[in-house]
């Protein structure tokens, strides 16, 4: 027998992004490999590189263990044949540790190792090693333009036939930032075209994919998004149903761990994937204050300025806005609660001002991109929401995404079980605490179960009563209620205090 071929047993896990490769110890040593070494895994179509590991139960002399997500990328069969033999050490290897030493990469060896990770030829430690080294040495602009470019072409693009094309974006970091449900029919009402691909959660309570997708489906191919844009005027879809920068999911799933977000790479990931969408006219949204990814104005300017300069470098015009990020953007927080809202919003109903607000002076600037007279964008904005137009093109794209177009704010509900936060001080809300909602929020389900989050009904600066109600939990799941009330009753993500703190009486003592 060829000590190269193996016979392919099926293992009953899904690794996701990493490709091992099971063998016995006798096979490793015939191919001349030890555990987390890399081979490639030759199919009859296709060739892929594999961590191996060596196992003496798993599998039998002349089988290889796979995975089902490796099965399915080599697009083989259970029982049929592949072929192992050892790889050779990346380049890129040899780049990161440049990185690691501080110096500047060209242009070339950015791209190698986005190749490398695309193609899955770096271990988990080796891109660990990459983000790190991003997230101390820094990039300069020249290398966050290269390493941009470079993830756009390991990927698809889609072109549109019409131009200009408008986007928006938001860094995150606050969480109710639901204002793109409201900023894309504004700016469609108002006839430009905003063909929008969002994300989903890592780590916050939903990300605007996850929202939009309890109105109607989001997930498309290129020519699908094609189709829908160009017919309606935009859309909001979910950037990962198609293979757009597939470099950018798989460094942040390295960076999730670590707790950690590079500077550069964060750029990199706004404007490659508004490059690969062909995006000529670009807002982004940058919130600022306590417990967000930007903490001060300086660093917000910052972003800004860099942001602006690599999207010029790119041929795209962008403009940043700083907004103001100290607590949740509106009341509700999680994928429903934030849908029904924003609905609200666009029925003209009464919501947090702070939703409509931001809303309109972000779609305003978009407006003043098109040509709409500088100065005057916030207000035709406003306009559009409140004459019914923004609501009625909102019904357009949720029908054209195959969902109801007569859905309502009203026919949305939270989680069938919910529980009542109550002060239990007098005094007003001196802080709320957004990643501790955050917490709550994703300890109650969100954003994998929709009706699951938090329901804000006091706010910063607001008179509080003992007793009175400041936040309400929703959940799909009891259990899952229980956790998040524990969580919340620890945490504490909203603080009351009463105008007097201490009384301090001349003996000394605190009463």
């Amino acid at each position: 027998m060829d000590h190269t071929r193996f016979k392919i047993k099926q293992l009953d896990v899904d690794t996701g992004s990493r490709y091992l490769a099971v063998v016995s110890p006798v096979a490793a040593s015939e191919l001349g490999v030890m555990s987390n070494e890399r081979v490639r895994v030759r199919g009859s179509r296709k060739t892929i590189t594999a961590l191996v590991l060596v196992s003496k139960k798993i599998v039998k002399e002349g089988e290889v263990g796979l995975p089902v997500n490796v099965i399915a990328e080599l697009e083989e069969e259970i029982g049929g044949e592949v072929e192992i033999y050892p790889a050779e050490r990346p380049l890129s290897i040899e780049y990161i540790r440049k990185k690691m030493d501080g110096m500047e990469l060209e242009a070339s060896e950015i791209e190698q190792i986005i190749k490398d990770i695309v193609n899955r030829n770096l271990s988990d430690v080796e891109l660990a090693a990459y983000v790190s080294s991003v997230y101390t040495r820094g990039m300069t602009i020249r290398e966050i333009r290269n390493l941009t470019l470079a993830m756009v072409e390991t990927g698809d693009v889609i072109e549109f036939d019409q131009e200009p094309v408008f986007d928006f974006h938001s860094i995150g970091g606050v969480p109710g930032n639901k204002v793109t449900l409201i900023i894309v029919p504004i700016v469609a009402a108002a006839g430009f075209f905003i063909p929008k691909t969002s994300s989903r959660a890592i780590s916050s309570a939903c990300g605007t994919a996850d929202i939009f997708e309890v109105l109607c489906n989001v997930t498309f191919s290129i020519p699908e998004i094609k189709q829908i844009a160009e017919r309606v005027g935009g859309l909001i879809a979910w950037g990962g149903g198609v293979n757009i920068a597939p470099a950018d999911d798989l460094i942040i799933k390295a960076e999730y761990p670590l707790s950690i977000d590079p500077y550069p790479q964060l750029i990199a990931s706004i404007l490659a994937k508004k490059r690969a969408c062909g995006v000529q006219r670009l807002v982004v949204d940058i919130p600022v204050g306590p417990n967000t990814k930007v903490e001060s104005m300086e660093l917000a300017k910052k972003y800004s300025r860099d942001i602006m300069l690599v999207g010029e470098e790119l041929g795209m015009r962008v403009e940043c806005a700083i907004t103001y990020g100290a607590q949740p953007v509106g009341r509700a927080i999680g994928p429903l609660l934030e849908a029904k809202e924003a609905l609200a919003a666009l029925e003209g109903k009464k919501v947090a001002n702070s939703v409509v607000e931001k809303s309109v002076s972000l779609a305003g600037m978009i407006l003043e991109m098109g040509g709409v007279r500088a100065g005057t964008g916030r207000d035709k904005a406003m306009e559009i929401l409140r004459s019914g137009r923004a609501l009625e093109k909102m019904r357009e794209i949720i029908e054209a995404q195959g969902g109801d177009p007569d859905v309502t704010s009203d026919t949305l509900e939270g989680g069938k079980y919910s529980e009542e936060i109550a002060s239990d001080s007098n005094g007003y809300v001196v802080s709320i605490n957004n990643k501790s909602l955050v917490k709550v929020a994703r300890a109650a389900g969100a954003p994998v179960r929709k009706g699951a989050g938090i329901l804000l009904e006091k706010k910063m600066g607001m008179k509080v009563d003992r007793g009175e109600i400041i936040y309400t939990i929703f959940s799909d799941s009891k259990t899952r209620l229980e956790e998040a009330v524990k969580l919340s009753n620890r945490l504490k993500p909203v603080a009351v205090e009463g105008m007097v703190l201490e009384r301090v009486v001349p003996s000394g003592r605190i009463l």
